[in-house]
């Protein structure tokens, strides 16, 4: 005989609704008050949780109302030009995101007639959308009874097994604990556990609701170490010119001056067609050093020079006034560097 198949559960099944009731009363009691929560609208839902992969919810707050202030329907966000909602993207990076979003819109406006899907297999249909993303989005707003999996939920799901659930065993664990009467409500008390309490590190296991149920109580044994961060130098020449030899506009105050932005390749790998500062190969005694920044980029640390300097003759640029900028599509390292010159 085949031995028995473990079975892929966080919890027993007579657990299952105590885990469940300690979750949603914690829930309710201390989740954290963010926008996107204020409302069940698909489209902020939406949007939410695409401005959220790979993303910090600090990074995302100020940029989730600016762009609702540029693309308060989907209507709207349909018939904008990619290069305005890239601007508005800029500094969220991962901008295949953006255009995927783009996309999406159009596909509801100009197919669907301006409804959304409500089931997590329609939103699938959708550009840029996948499981995950389908079922937070038909969970928190049609309340379709499907779990999720993402980063946050997976640590919880393990810790809480005491095992390493990979693959389907994961999403299969966690549509047995799925509240499936408050699917949507469940599934961001997951996230949000994972989040605040069940944290990578160092999780404060004496603040959890659920730590009586749980296996681990605290990290799991280490698994493979993460990549080493890279270090790297980059310089970038800042050219400005002045329009009429004055810093500021008597009439508003303005800017009234350009900066040399060079554009990426259309077909380029990351961030394509976005605008950003011209690279030197190297700083040079003859410039003026104007600050240093760092900026990571995945597993890469970056030590970023700017040097006050024109750019080399062979760069094909575009000279952008500063009162443009910040309606350009910028690379968030282009964004960071033109605050720091408080050109932005």
């Amino acid at each position: 005989m085949s031995p028995e198949k473990k079975s892929p559960r966080a919890l027993p099944r007579n657990q299952t609704a105590s885990f469940q009731r300690r979750l949603r009363a914690w829930y309710q009691k201390s989740r954290r008050a963010l926008p996107w929560r204020e409302s069940r609208d698909p489209y902020r839902v939406w949007l939410s949780e695409i401005m959220l992969q790979q993303t910090r919810v600090a990074a995302v707050l100020g940029h989730y109302a600016e762009f609702l202030r540029r693309f308060p329907t989907v209507e709207k966000l349909a018939a904008a030009r990619e290069a305005s909602v890239l601007a508005a993207w800029s500094g969220l990076g991962y901008y295949r995101r953006a255009r995927m979003l783009h996309a999406a819109a159009k596909v509801v406006v100009r197919e669907l007639g301006g409804k959304f899907p409500a089931t997590a297999y329609q939103w699938r249909a959708l550009p840029g959308i996948g499981r995950y993303t389908a079922a937070a989005i038909a969970s928190i707003a049609f309340g379709e009874p499907v779990a999720v999996v993402d980063g946050n939920v997976e640590r919880v799901l393990q810790r809480l097994s005491g095992r390493r659930l990979a693959g389907e065993e994961l999403w299969q664990a966690a549509e047995d604990l799925l509240d499936r009467k408050r699917p949507g409500d469940f599934n961001q008390a997951m996230m949000e556990l994972g989040a605040t309490v069940c944290t990578p590190r160092s999780p404060t296991c004496l603040m959890c609701p659920v730590v009586e149920l749980c296996t681990t109580r605290g990290e799991l044994a280490a698994g493979a170490k993460a990549a080493r961060q890279k270090k790297r130098e980059i310089h970038y020449a800042l050219d400005y010119r002045n329009l009429d030899n004055r810093n500021r506009d008597g009439d508003d105050g303005g800017l009234v001056g350009e900066v040399l932005l060079v554009q990426r390749a259309r077909d380029a790998s990351l961030m394509a067609g976005m605008w950003e500062l011209p690279e030197l190969a190297d700083g040079h005694a003859a410039f003026e050093l104007s600050f240093t920044l760092r900026h990571s980029i995945t597993v890469t640390d970056y030590t970023v020079r700017v040097w006050r300097a024109a750019a080399p003759e062979s760069v094909a640029g575009k000279w952008i006034p500063a009162t443009r900028l910040a309606r350009v599509a910028l690379t968030g390292l282009a964004r960071k560097i033109l605050r720091k010159a408080e050109l932005l």
